[in-house]
């Protein structure tokens, strides 16, 4: 089934680019060559992965107007599209320099996604509002799509399964090939996984989506009775917190609990200027929740 959901998006992408990219050979002057080393190189269903992004901006490079993404695709070995990561850079497109470098980590987790085997990554830059790709210099699979890396997707192993248990609403999923999914949380909502009894590392993944404060929410990670995070998160900027925790700071149950807790929460249906009829309280969205022990 996954097949065939992969191919029409593979169609839709290639239908939506036809008219700006009409030919992968164009003659147009390359913007830069992109290139993604991939820090893990075999990775699980649910687990984080370390990819480096590096574009060296050719030395006669027009200057870009507009506004351009990263996109990023995880296809098969049939070439067939699994899931997306798309992006903005930390520094625009627009104010790349000709002979400069651009270079910046980014954490990814693995979708819920059935497949085991080679991945192969392809990126490029692309306007969201026109569809139009950018010419870059690199190893091209048609449709100024560049294949940048590969790396190997497993069964899932020594990771230690995160439940949801209370505080939150129900699952939510984003668009088809986004591979994204997330969970609301209400004022305090408790994430639990067994005790390896040992240290452990607690990435979060987590955002405010809607501008419902004037001021950027507080929040708050425990463990029992243990601060052991805390931040503001401002509206509309994605956060990944990463928690490393002892083995004394999980205690000697055989069951940990973490509590995610927000200083405010807001109801959508009574924000008039959301104009939504969403009666749920919810204070963040949490899309990750991982565990790896040290």
């Amino acid at each position: 089934m996954h097949r065939r959901r992969a191919s029409r998006l593979v169609a839709i992408a290639i239908a939506s680019f036809a008219i700006s990219c009409s030919s992968a050979d164009d003659n147009a002057a390359p913007v830069a060559t992109p290139s993604v080393t991939v820090v893990t190189q075999t990775a699980a269903i649910g687990n984080p992965i370390e990819m480096e992004y590096r574009f060296a901006v050719a030395p006669g490079a027009p200057p870009v107007t507009g506004d351009y993404m990263v996109f990023v695709h995880f296809l098969d070995t049939d070439g067939e599209l699994m899931w997306t990561d798309d992006h903005e850079p930390p520094t625009p497109v627009r104010q790349w320099k000709a002979g400069g470098t651009v270079m910046y980590t980014r954490t990814m987790f693995i979708p819920k996604f059935p497949y085991v085997g080679q991945t192969r990554v392809e990126v490029g830059l692309f306007s969201p509002s026109s569809g139009d790709r950018l010419p870059l210099t690199g190893q091209t699979r048609g449709q100024r799509s560049y294949e940048v890396a590969n790396f190997e997707m497993r069964l899932q192993s020594d990771n230690l399964f995160v439940i949801f248990r209370d505080g939150w609403h129900e699952t939510e999923v984003g668009g088809e090939g986004s591979g994204l999914e997330w969970q609301w949380s209400r004022k305090d909502a408790t994430l639990s996984f067994p005790n390896p009894k040992r240290d452990v590392e607690v990435y979060l993944q987590l955002d405010q989506p809607v501008a419902a404060f004037d001021t950027p929410q507080r929040v708050e990670i425990r463990a029992g009775a243990e601060t052991v995070d805390s931040f503001p998160l401002p509206t509309g900027r994605p956060e990944l917190r990463r928690i490393k925790l002892s083995a004394g700071q999980l205690g000697t149950a055989e069951t940990v609990e973490l509590t995610v807790s927000v200083d405010r929460t807001f109801v959508p249906a009574t924000v008039p200027r959301l104009k939504s009829n969403d009666p749920r309280e919810l204070g963040v969205r949490v899309f990750r929740a991982f565990v790896q022990p040290l």
